[in-house]
């Protein structure tokens, strides 16, 4: 079972990921944040953290380059986050890749294209449990 922490605030981008993911047969548990600002305090409260943060650049109240700096800055910097979002900006991707993203994604426009999303994503989170496992 995947933990996944979507940051994401289009209902429809939201529905598309969650029917890519059962489309995929990923087993999944999924809490979804609309604010940037809201991502942190979530963290800290959780009982079950996130095996995977997908994170959207262009949110309310804390950008997504905001929320990526301050994760990475804090004790939940060994989560590995996927940006998924409509930029396809190079000074995006490459900020957001030296600022420890694990993966740029620009979101996709077709159902194909989405299967392909939920690849990449799956196999980071699994890469991600593997290691926690074998600690």
């Amino acid at each position: 079972m995947m933990n996944i922490l979507l940051v994401e605030d289009d209902p429809d981008d939201v529905e598309l990921l969650l029917e890519a993911l059962h489309d995929n047969d990923v087993k999944f548990r999924i809490e979804s944040i609309k604010e940037g600002d809201k991502v942190l305090p979530y963290l800290q409260l959780c009982k079950i953290f996130p095996d995977i943060i997908i994170l959207d650049l262009n949110l309310p109240k804390m950008h997504g380059r905001e929320v990526l700096i301050s994760l990475k800055s804090s004790t939940f910097s060994h989560i590995p986050i996927v940006i998924l979002t409509t930029s396809s900006s190079k000074e995006d991707k490459e900020f957001c890749l030296k600022s420890g993203a694990d993966k740029f994604l620009s979101k996709p426009s077709t159902v194909e294209g989405f299967n392909q999303t939920v690849l990449a994503i799956t196999q980071i989170a699994n890469q991600h449990v593997e290691k926690n496992l074998s600690r």
